[in-house]
C-alpha cells in the first residue's frame, strides 16, 4: 500500500463519516473528527462519559497526518503513518466494524431519472506468513448487475464524487447478485491469484525448516530417550517455518455508480 494510497483512503474514511477536512495536502491531513469518530479513534471513555453525565457540549479532537514528510508543508507537524502504524491498523479496524452499513452513492446532478448501478467493493489483505511475512494487498469491485470484476476499484471509486444519500432523480438498480454471493465471487478470484502466485517463499522456508530440524536432531542424537524439551523445540520450528497464507477482509461497502463499467 502506498503512501499516496493511505492519503486517499484516509480522506475517505474520514470524509464518508462527516469529518471536516480542515488541510489537504499532498504530505498531510488535518481532520475534525465528530463526536462518533472521537469515541471510536481517542480512548477518552471518562471525558465523553463526564460530557454525557453532566450535560456539557463535548469537544471532538482535530488530528494531524502525516502521510509524505516530503511533501508536506514547513511547519507542520502531526502524526506520521504508513502502513506498519497502530493507527492505521486501528482505522482498518473501524472501518472494517463499520462496513455492513457502509452504502454510498455516486452525486449526480440531473433533472432527468438517472439509474445507478450497485457495486460491491472489497479491499482485502493475503498475507504470506512463515519465519517471514508478506503482505499483498487486493481492491476488487463486483457489478452486481452484469457479473464485471475489476481490479484496483478503491484507486477508481476514489475518483467518483460520493455521498452518503441518494441524488435527486437518481434511482437504484436491484442487483441480480446478491452481496452475499459477491463476496464469495470476489474471495474465489483472490484465491485464483494466490494459487498462480509464485510460492518459491513457501519452499525456501521449507528448506530453512528442514536445516534447523537437522540442527536439532543431532543436537539430541546422543540420548538414548527423546526429552520433553526435544519435542518442545520440534513444535516452535514448525510453528515458525510452516508456509501458510491467511486472508482478511479489510472493509468494503456498496456504492452505486452511474457507470456500468468502471
Amino acid at each position: 500500500m502506498q503512501q499516496q494510497d493511505i492519503h486517499n483512503f484516509l480522506k475517505r474514511y474520514f470524509s464518508s463519516n462527516g469529518c471536516e477536512i480542515i488541510e489537504n495536502s499532498p504530505g498531510h491531513l488535518v481532520v475534525q473528527l465528530t463526536v462518533e469518530l472521537d469515541k471510536e479513534l481517542m480512548n477518552r471513555p471518562f471525558y465523553w462519559h463526564y460530557i454525557e453525565k453532566t450535560g456539557g457540549q463535548g469537544t471532538p479532537m482535530k488530528l494531524t497526518f502525516i502521510t509524505d514528510r516530503k511533501k508536506v508543508p514547513d511547519g507542520v507537524k502531526g502524526e506520521a503513518i504508513h502502513f506498519g502504524s497502530p493507527r492505521l491498523h486501528q482505522i482498518f479496524r473501524s472501518t472494517k466494524k463499520m462496513a455492513s452499513s457502509i452504502r454510498m452513492f455516486e452525486q449526480v446532478e440531473t433533472n432527468v431519472n438517472r439509474a445507478l448501478y450497485p457495486w460491491l467493493l472489497v479491499n482485502l489483505k493475503a498475507s504470506y506468513i512463515c519465519d517471514r511475512k508478506k503482505d499483498l494487498l487486493f481492491s476488487l469491485g463486483l457489478n452486481l448487475i452484469n457479473g464485471v470484476m475489476i481490479d484496483q476499484a478503491h484507486k477508481k471509486i476514489m475518483k467518483k464524487n460520493l455521498t452518503p444519500k441518494i441524488p435527486d432523480y437518481c434511482f437504484t438498480l436491484s442487483p441480480l447478485i446478491k452481496p452475499k454471493s459477491g463476496l464469495k465471487r470476489i474471495e474465489r478470484m483472490v484465491m485464483q491469484i494466490i494459487e498462480n502466485d509464485d510460492h518459491q517463499w513457501a519452499e525456501e522456508a521449507h528448506k530453512r525448516w528442514q536445516k534447523d530440524l537437522q540442527l536439532l536432531d543431532h543436537f539430541y542424537e546422543d540420548l538414548e530417550e527423546k526429552r520433553e524439551s526435544y519435542f518442545t523445540e520440534k513444535a516452535a520450528l514448525e510453528a515458525q517455518y510452516k508456509p501458510k497464507i491467511k486472508i482478511e477482509i479489510i472493509n468494503g461497502g456498496l456504492f452505486y455508480l452511474t457507470d456500468q463499467v468502471l
